[in-house]
């Protein structure tokens, strides 16, 4: 009998179906802004900015055009923050274009309670 895998983890997706579906997402961001003129790309530390670098790469190979990038820092804007015990690891926000009159594609790995996406706004807002 062969072992079972961990309750805990388990695999969703396997190299090819990621790439697929990055490439999917991309040109969904695409279609629903009309090309890659007006939009700009930011992933949520850690995690989401890997996958933000890949959808970026794969728009700028879809359209043969370099999109904004940037990366945002959540730790100081959750509203949890006060009931961890631990220290937080700021490791910084690089916005390095103006967001005003951009469509800002916000990138995580994560969608759960969507608390996640509320502070990112918040940060980029700020």
């Amino acid at each position: 009998m062969g072992k079972s895998p961990s309750p805990e983890w388990s695999k969703v997706l396997d190299d090819d179906q990621v790439r697929r579906s990055v490439t999917r997402i991309s040109h969904e961001i695409l279609e629903r802004n009309r090309g890659a003129a007006s939009i700009a790309i930011v992933g949520v530390r850690t995690r989401g900015e890997h996958l933000a670098a890949r959808i970026g790469k794969t728009i700028t190979e879809i359209e043969k055009v370099t999109i904004p990038m940037g990366v945002v820092d959540i730790t100081l804007y959750r509203d949890d923050i006060a009931h961890t015990a631990e220290q937080p690891i700021v490791r910084g926000t690089n916005l390095p274009f103006n967001v005003d009159k951009k469509a800002i594609i916000l990138v995580d790995d994560v969608l759960f309670t969507g608390r996640t996406v509320r502070a990112a706004i918040d940060a980029i807002i700020d």
